[in-house]
């Protein structure tokens, strides 16, 4: 595929033109951000290989410090790139703790950075559209609903707490083996649902779907029931969870604000979560 198009949604991200990235540059391969101090990376690139559901490893820049250097280097094939402005906004970490959200980390970031793409579920979207199975946010032009669920995460290091986020899509039950097939392939962004259905939601904690903790409800058409997936924010919990054994800033994403990569669904093959 011609990765101008993935770049001109970098751009746009850049540029302020774009927040949202649903559905935006369908194809391509959408990615979550976590950047920490270098002292830290081992133990937060240990966490995502005992976690590769909800943090599969897209990509890494190769040089603390350089916001360019992201590899594997088909992840970004443009040289114009930036991990500081490319996302749409960001989230500031301090002590595991929000202190602020913003449209760049210029004026933040350090030379002793290092930062992880994660992969999303905004990926199999178009997927998912194709057959006929579009999901409700971009139908309806709002965020995805995403909530703290009860499934821990394994420790490394630093990281010794922290539980699994979700991500959920309506869906009739008739319509969830097509929906878990078409989503199964895409292993770097979360594959399949981890549960569905009322009861789902119970098996994880979630007393009241219409209450997510990041995003925005969604609204469920007759008959339908709640479809959940691992989801790219679980590692701002384990930043929360580490809380002030983390020393210096931590940046992440804004939820639902996401990096369109040059990676497209033919690269699936190559992206088995732990090869990077």
């Amino acid at each position: 595929m011609d990765n101008t198009i993935a770049q001109e949604a970098r751009l746009r991200c850049r540029n302020n033109q774009l927040t949202n990235t649903a559905g935006v540059a369908p194809g391509y391969l959408q990615a979550n951000l976590l950047v920490l101090p270098s002292q830290y990376a081992a133990d937060f690139h240990d966490l995502c290989l005992r976690n590769p559901v909800p943090c599969p490893i897209l990509g890494i820049t190769a040089v603390p410090g350089d916001p360019s250097s992201v590899r594997p280097a088909e992840c970004i094939r443009s040289e114009d790139f930036d991990i500081r402005t490319d996302f749409p906004k960001y989230r500031v970490y301090s002590g595991g703790k929000c202190i602020e959200s913003r449209s760049d980390l210029l004026d933040v970031w350090t030379n002793d950075h290092v930062g992880f793409l994660i992969g999303c579920s905004f990926s199999f979207e178009a997927a998912l559209s194709a057959a006929g199975l579009p999901p409700r946010h971009q139908k309806t032009g709002t965020i995805v609903a995403m909530y703290r669920s009860n499934i821990p995460l394994l420790p490394a290091g630093v990281f010794t707490g922290g539980h699994y986020i979700v991500s959920m899509r309506p869906y009739r039950p008739e319509h969830i083996e097509r929906v878990r097939e078409i989503t199964r392939a895409y292993l770097s962004t979360h594959g399949e649902p981890v549960a569905w259905g009322w009861d789902g939601a119970k098996q994880l904690g979630i007393l009241d779907v219409d209450k997510p903790d990041f995003g925005e409800p969604q609204a469920f058409e007759e008959g339908e029931v709640p479809v959940f997936w691992a989801c790219g924010v679980t590692p701002q919990i384990a930043i929360e969870a580490a809380g002030d054994k983390l020393e210096g800033l931590v940046f992440a994403h804004e939820p639902g604000h996401m990096l369109v990569t040059d990676w497209t669904a033919e690269d699936l093959q190559k992206l088995k979560p732990g090869n990077i």
